[in-house]
């Protein structure tokens, strides 16, 4: 993965290089204005005024393409790369938004769906969330597809496949923020403190008593169930790792009585 820096170090040699060749290479003004509008994100077509590109040799026309490639795929990685900061910010506007609307749009065009199929996925942030229908992290935070990393399990907790889920998002898609987020009147969360479930529920109330001790009180409960949480995805070293490269690992709680998220847990 490509950082700021390694950006400039590499583009603007090359930028000298072209500057250089403008003056003496036949079709180094053609190359200069082609790699030109993707450094910008610009889209203009140069077809009118570069109409003949027969007498282009093959080797000019391969490092043509070639820098294309490199510039786009350099300037999207940078693009993308929302800090853990960024990423909460972002969160936090899209849920205050969520709370404030009646009605949820997301662009789910064609021309979206196609970006993604070929680009592959950019998501801002990883949210490890309950299974309960009433939490859908997508529209609590007002996101459009491709915007978050979502795992869902019932009580938001940890074991081995949600932790390997979260070292690929963060490792390998450069993920800069995880959320662990929690919500209140949670069944998981109550049937570890009222109950004593049998079959493969228990693996995860036990996982909740864990982390509750002898908390009585719901809200508190769903709390400390989200500190365990994080601490569990804390204690991985492939986290340990990223943590030192910008990625944060934060709680939540989402209230659904009202629809808001609370990141001061």
């Amino acid at each position: 993965m490509y950082d700021v820096f390694s950006l400039l170090t590499i583009t603007f040699p090359l930028y000298n290089f072209i500057t250089v060749l403008r003056s003496n290479y036949p079709y180094s003004d053609y190359f200069f204005h082609i790699c030109k509008p993707l450094s910008l994100r610009d889209h203009i077509s140069f077809k009118k005024r570069h109409a003949d590109k027969s007498s282009l040799r093959v080797c000019d026309k391969i490092f043509i393409w070639y820098f294309r490639k490199l510039t786009l795929s350099m300037i999207n990685e940078v693009i993308h790369m929302l800090s853990a900061d960024e990423a909460i910010k972002r969160l936090k506007e899209g849920n205050r938004q969520y709370v404030s609307t009646d009605t949820f749009h997301a662009d789910i065009s064609s021309t979206l769906l196609e970006h993604f199929a070929k680009n592959g996925q950019e998501p801002y942030a990883i949210v490890i969330s309950c299974s309960d229908s009433r939490v859908i992290p997508e529209r609590i935070f007002h996101t459009a597809i491709g915007d978050l990393f979502t795992i869902r399990v019932a009580g938001n907790v940890i074991d081995d496949h949600q932790l390997g889920s979260i070292e690929y998002a963060a490792g390998h898609l450069g993920t800069k923020l995880i959320v662990v987020l929690g919500h209140t009147q949670c069944g998981a969360v109550t049937a570890a403190i009222q109950h004593n479930p049998s079959g493969y529920i228990k693996f995860i109330t036990d996982e909740i008593k864990r982390a509750i001790g002898d908390e009585q009180d719901d809200y508190k409960a769903a709390v400390l169930n989200v500190h365990q949480s994080v601490e569990m995805i804390e204690s991985s070293l492939e986290i340990q790792k990223d943590e030192e490269d910008g990625l944060r690992v934060v709680g939540a709680i989402y209230h659904i009585e009202n629809g808001t998220v609370d990141f001061e847990i």
